[in-house]
């Protein structure tokens, strides 16, 4: 199974080729490759698989999709 994950972006220009960014998931930072996208800006979300930016996703739409992860992770912890 594989799982791509919205995540903002807080950073460009990273790396040692300025084809990275740092994004942010739930308070975890990670370096990513933008290599298949241009003109990524910062606050911009991206949806992320295995270490690679694959496109661009609507503002709403990501924060939508984030707090579904958010309540489903919740309902885990008050799971019997």
């Amino acid at each position: 199974m594989c799982l791509a994950l919205p995540v903002k972006v807080i950073e460009v220009g990273c790396g040692p080729d300025g084809e990275h960014a740092m994004v942010d998931l739930g308070g975890v930072k990670k370096e990513i490759s933008l290599a298949l996208l241009d003109d990524v800006q910062v606050g911009d979300y991206v949806i992320l698989h295995v270490g690679y930016a694959l496109s661009k996703l609507d503002p709403e739409e990501a924060e939508r999709t984030l707090a579904l992860f958010s309540e489903m992770s919740e309902s885990d912890l008050t799971a019997p």
